[in-house]
């Protein structure tokens, strides 16, 4: 009989940590993973909140005067909920703005975080301030 409990896992190694079998290629580093271009929702949310912030409001202050739930406010504000343009459009106008300066905010912070690196990856890169993308409001 074995003198170990039966729950009781027992480990056997192999090979020492870290050791390669004999003729095996050196392991090289993993690739450095390429940087992700925003989702659109989060820069939605990040002009939603820094508006709401600079006004010095509160998000319930804000949900209530756009006839929205607070807590899906907050889910829009952090990127978690991909808003319909009625919801951001509402938001928006409890802020004082309409949909198309939201859209056009988010669309300079998607050109602001975006160019800086994707520079070197683009042939024949326009100087125009209005590559990229277009927005109707």
């Amino acid at each position: 009989m074995s003198n170990h409990l039966p729950n009781e896992a027992r480990v056997i190694t192999l090979r020492p940590h870290g050791a390669r079998p004999a003729g095996a290629p050196p392991r090289q580093a993993p690739p450095a993973p390429a940087a992700k271009e925003p989702l659109w929702r989060d820069l939605v949310g990040d002009v939603l909140r820094r508006e709401r912030l600079a006004q010095e409001r509160t998000l319930k202050d804000v949900a209530e005067e756009a006839r929205i739930s607070m807590p899906y406010l907050s889910e829009v504000e952090r990127g978690r909920k991909e808003a319909s343009s009625e919801v951001l459009a509402a938001a928006a106008h409890a802020l004082g703005l309409n949909l198309g300066d939201l859209l056009t905010r988010a669309q300079g912070e998607l050109t602001r975080v975006t160019s800086r690196y994707a520079g070197a990856g683009r042939r024949g890169a326009s100087t125009s301030s209005h590559d990229g993308m277009c927005l109707a409001a």
